[in-house]
């Protein structure tokens, strides 16, 4: 997310009165470092009734346990929420790549019950860390192989796919006792605009859009999905003027009055340029919540205790003003604390959750598509791994490892390996690689005109090189062993290694 700077006293309202609780109570703000710090704590006193976590708040789950242990000995009735899809969008595991699968390998799988495991798993690893929010699962349709920020976050390309996983996912995550917040609603997988950086639009009618896009959304309210987070997506069939997380024809009207939603309505980041860079942060919230939005998703970037002061101020001052009806705002302010109060009466249920830590290798490995070519040679000696590096997407981000290096090194020890990008990436790995077998790690090859070149290189001169996507595999199979992990996550690496040595 963007940062931008920003400015606030203690000034624009009186900490405790009603408007003030209310406007602190729809905000779920991030802040900096492993334990709580004394703005939060007074925040919270003061009405706040949210945090959220992000990666720079996670060292271990020890530490994140005796965190969210912290801000409850301020406030019991909390809402912590994290954006923890697993997969490539991990907090949790962000040092060291997600325990599960996301969501396209669970597609690739399709089996439910799987889908559910996992979330339930998943579910019951959060609650035991004091996290009862899940900004997840991602009901986006990939209906666009070239989307820059969706991709392999998304289920699958068919509504029907989507939505049956959506509903699964919901399922077992809350039977833990942690909220699920389906998002990017009305559907972020036919854009090619990441809308961290820019507003994207999705051109077509409202047969497509309603046969498309929302079948994931039903599925998920069917299923008792407790939060469904908005987009910043442009629909001219919907709206032509505002997107989504701004659009009350989105959040009132369809999501509410045609879907018949009844739970939390969040934000995707405000920060995200798509909003504050177009309406201006402050503004964008005012007009969120007088949409329909019931809580303000900010913290990814902007994590100071002036940024949650400013936020406040301007939901004050516009109720004031008139350009916010008060009645709005409480009846936001009242959804977060009902949302609060679930979560705290489900918190037995994932006590009660039996573990399931391989679940999420399980899975990795029934995802797996394994295409050879020919009688390729099996690799029983140590290999040269060679990773092809994209440039991330923030809701990525770049602080979690990804690839095949360090289990081919335990699996065959001698291994070595090197990461590489651009224009002559190919003819450096067999540089760098010399007589050893090549192990070609990409990502998304069909987005990268360089990383499909490097691929040529390394064939042509080395056409027993093995080729492990970690993507989208959209570009046909190549290598004299091709295997799609369908993600890359931790336990996809692991699973893709395990392919690679039993050939």
């Amino acid at each position: 997310m963007t940062t931008i700077p920003t400015t606030a006293s203690d000034s624009g309202s009186a900490p405790g009165d009603t408007l003030s609780r209310d406007a602190l109570a729809v905000l779920q703000p991030g802040f900096d470092g492993t334990t709580v710090p004394d703005w939060v704590r007074r925040r919270l006193g003061e009405g706040l009734a949210s945090v959220a976590l992000f990666g720079r708040n996670v060292v271990s789950e020890e530490q994140v346990t005796a965190l969210t242990a912290q801000l409850r000995a301020e406030r019991d009735d909390l809402l912590v929420a994290i954006d923890e899809e697993s997969g490539d969008v991990t907090r949790l595991d962000v040092r060291t790549g997600s325990s599960f699968p996301g969501n396209h390998a669970l597609g690739a799988v399709d089996d439910p019950r799987l889908t559910r495991a996992v979330s339930r798993e998943l579910g019951r690893r959060l609650a035991a860390c004091g996290v009862n929010f899940d900004w997840a699962p991602s009901a986006d349709v990939n209906a666009n192989p070239d989307n820059p920020v969706i991709g392999v976050r998304s289920f699958g390309a068919s509504p029907d796919l989507v939505a049956r996983h959506t509903a699964a996912w919901v399922e077992g995550l809350q039977s833990t006792g942690v909220a699920a917040c389906t998002k990017h609603f009305p559907g972020h997988g036919d854009t090619n605009v990441d809308s961290h950086h820019a507003v994207p639009r999705i051109d077509v009618d409202a047969d497509t859009l309603y046969a498309r896009e929302l079948p994931p959304f039903r599925a998920a309210i069917a299923a008792g999905t407790r939060a469904v987070m908005s987009a910043h997506i442009l629909v001219p069939a919907l709206d032509p003027d505002r997107p989504g997380t701004l659009s009350r024809r989105i959040l009132t009207e369809l999501l509410r009055g045609e879907l018949g939603y009844q739970g939390l309505i969040v934000t995707d980041g405000m920060e995200m340029r798509a909003i504050s860079g177009t309406y201006g942060l402050e503004h964008g919230v005012v007009l969120a919540i007088a949409a329909g939005a019931d809580a303000i998703c900010v913290g990814g970037g902007l994590c100071d205790e002036g940024t949650v002061l400013n936020l406040r101020d301007a939901l004050v001052a516009a109720v004031r003003s008139g350009a916010l009806p008060e009645e709005r705002l409480a009846d936001a302010a009242t959804r977060v604390r009902a949302l609060a109060a679930w979560t705290a009466g489900a918190r037995g249920d994932a006590d009660r959750t039996p573990a399931d830590p391989e679940i999420g290798l399980v899975a990795a490995r029934r995802a797996l598509t394994v295409t050879r070519a020919g009688a390729a040679a099996p690799v029983t000696a140590p290999v040269f791994a060679a990773q092809f590096n994209p440039a991330p997407n923030i809701a990525v981000g770049d602080q979690t490892p990804w690839g095949v290096a360090a289990e081919l090194q335990r699996l065959l020890p001698g291994s070595t390996a090197g990461s590489f990008t651009g224009d002559g990436a190919g003819d450096a790995v067999l540089a760098a690689a010399g007589g050893r077998r090549i192990v070609a790690v990409v990502r998304d090859a069909h987005r990268h005109d360089w990383m499909r070149s490097a691929l040529d290189s390394l064939l042509a001169a080395r056409p027993d090189t093995v080729v492990v996507e970690m993507g989208l595999p959209q570009a046909p199979p190549r290598g004299a062993l091709h295997i799609a992990t369908y993600g890359a996550a931790r336990v996809c690496g692991v699973a893709a290694a395990e392919a690679v040595v039993a050939g």
